[in-house]
Formats: structure tokens, sequence, C-alpha cells
């Protein structure tokens, strides 16, 4: 459904002239400075997918997805959306995806929703009978019933998210971008947008590409990700395979009176402990393919008096979070 190939993406401004005058200096200057946004990128996702695209601020994640839609066109590579390419067939490619970001709205911000959704079903000469039948299942899967008639201006930020969702799927696109979908929402909006595309997925097969940075968001929807970090790709995979590669421990957490700063067990590792009521909790780690799970909790028992005790994989959050701490370390 979607396929790029070495795709790269620059930017450049006006080389900086200190001294006397500056700005103006800079202004005329023939000096340029090239930034990278997207560095050899190349990426494949299949009829059906949703794919989590994730990276740090300024990893080139929008960038791609800007490049994706046609409304960028790359620097070199080649993309293709259901065999077009967008930059070539913008009108083509429009009628095949959706599209919504999280910072930005395409409503109308001064019409009810109610409107909004009427001008879109115009622009895309939706069949009226089709267009109130999609517009009825989406209004009760996402409960936007009682602020329909309401000015787009007026809607909290969830509302409108609710509403920039449907106004991107009116029309069944096979392919739908999520740039930041559920930046800023509450805890509800979030699960119901996310249960949205999730039945979208199921019943229509739509093809998503989702950018956020909650890893909420992934664990529920997504079957694989693509990490990027300062354009470039670091990883391209399942979520399962991500904790192997980059998290390959399990984590003990014992409850105990006393833990001593200096204890040693042989296998699991004490990475910290921290005051809970009367007692301390401490964190062991230690690597499936070095100690099986019963030896290294048999090990902590013996050499502690614990009260209580869990065991426990690494989150994704976890993972994703060292891969950026690594990024930042070699920069």
């Amino acid at each position: 459904m979607i396929r790029a190939e070495h795709l790269v993406k620059e930017f450049t401004r006006p080389r900086r002239v200190d001294g006397r005058f500056s700005g103006i200096r800079s202004f005329l200057s023939t000096g340029k400075v090239v930034s990278r946004a997207v560095d050899d990128v190349s990426l494949q996702v299949d009829d059906g997918e949703i794919v989590g695209y994730l990276g740090p601020n300024g990893a080139g994640k929008s960038t791609t997805i800007k490049m994706l839609t046609g409304i960028l066109v790359p620097t070199s590579g080649h993309i293709e959306v259901e065999g077009i390419v967008p930059w070539q067939d913008r009108r083509a490619n429009a009628l095949n995806i959706g599209a919504v970001f999280g910072q930005r709205t395409q409503l109308w911000t001064d019409l009810p929703l109610r409107e909004s959704f009427e001008l879109i079903s115009r622009l895309y000469g939706l069949n009226r009978a089709d267009y109130l039948r999609s517009l009825d299942v989406f209004v009760d899967l996402l409960d936007m019933g009682p602020f329909m008639d309401t000015a787009v201006r007026s809607l909290s930020l969830g509302q409108r998210m609710r509403g920039d969702l449907v106004a991107a799927m009116l029309y069944r696109p096979p392919v739908l971008y999520l740039d930041e979908p559920t930046v800023g929402l509450d805890v509800v909006a979030k699960v119901r947008i996310r249960e949205f595309i999730a039945e979208q997925n199921r019943s229509e097969g739509t093809t998503v590409l989702l950018t956020t940075h909650d890893i909420a968001d992934i664990e529920h929807l997504a079957q694989r990700v693509v990490i990027i970090d300062e354009g470039r790709i670091l990883y391209d995979g399942g979520l399962d395979a991500l904790r192997s590669r980059y998290a390959p421990y399990r984590e003990i957490v014992v409850r105990a009176p006393h833990v001593p700063e200096d204890l040693r067990v042989d296998g699991p590792e004490l990475t910290g402990s921290r005051p809970d009521g009367d007692d301390l909790l401490a964190t062991f780690r230690f690597d499936p393919a070095v100690i099986s799970a019963p030896a290294a909790i048999h090990r902590i028992t013996t050499a502690l008096e614990v009260t209580d005790i869990t065991s426990r994989e690494p989150g994704v959050e976890d993972v994703i979070r060292q891969i950026y701490l690594d990024g930042e370390a070699r920069r």
C-alpha cells in the first residue's frame, strides 16, 4: 500500500553572518546551511497494517508524513501510495488518503461540525445516502451527537479531534495518516479515538501510519513499529522483537524490611531501591538467557527477608525511552 525508497529531504536557510548589520548581511548572503530532516528512509506498509512511526521531536516523522501526503516533495528518493506518486498526482492521491494532524484542523472553524461534514461530502462527491449512512455510524462510534450542531471553534480539543477523524474517514480512504491524533486529550477521548481507529482497520481494512508520543496508542493499535532518529530508521519490526533486541532482560521487584546498599546476588543485579511505607521496594534485573526466573527468585529470597515479590517484563515505553537516551548519548 505504501512504498518509500531511499527518501531524503533537505531544507536550506541562509548562513548567518555575525557582526554589524548581521540581519541584512545574512539576508543578502549567498551562503547556505543545509539540514537533512529525512536521511535515506526506506519503508513499506502492507494493505491493512497499522504501523507506529516513532521518534523524538525533530526526528523526521512529520516530514515523512508530509512527503507521503504530497505536501512536500522529496529531495531524492521515490514514494508510491497505492501505485500513485503523491506529489505528481495530488488529486488522485487525496482521494486515497485521509490525514489528521493533531496540531491543525481541516474543519471550518466558524461552521457547525455538521456543516463541515456536509462540505467535505460535496468536495469528494459522495453519494448522499452513503454519506448519511457513514456519518450516522461515525457519530455513534465516537459519541458526537451532543455537539454536532456546535461551531468548531467552540468545541473542546477532544471533540475537535473526533471531528477531524470523521472528516478524514467520511470518503472511506484506504490509507490513513495520523500525526499525534491524541495529543493533549483526556483518557476518555483517547480511548474513543483508539477504538474508532481499531474498528475502521477491522471493518474497512484501512491501512494506518501513526505517529505519536503516547506509547499506549502503539500498544493498543500497532502490529509493528518503526523508530526514527535524526532522520534515519533505527528499528523496524514487532513490539516483542523490539523488547528482545533492546531490552533482553526481566525485572523482579521485592518488598523487604531491609536491603543493604552493597547487596550482591549471583545472577540478578540490584538496580535500585526506594522506601514504601515501613519497607523498601528493591528492583533486580536479570537476563533470562543466563538465569531462569525461578532460579533468580530463589537467589533473591535466599539473600533477603522478602514479604512480597513480583516479576515483570520491561514496558514498551521503557524500551523506547532507552533508545532515545542512547541516541542523545551518541549525539
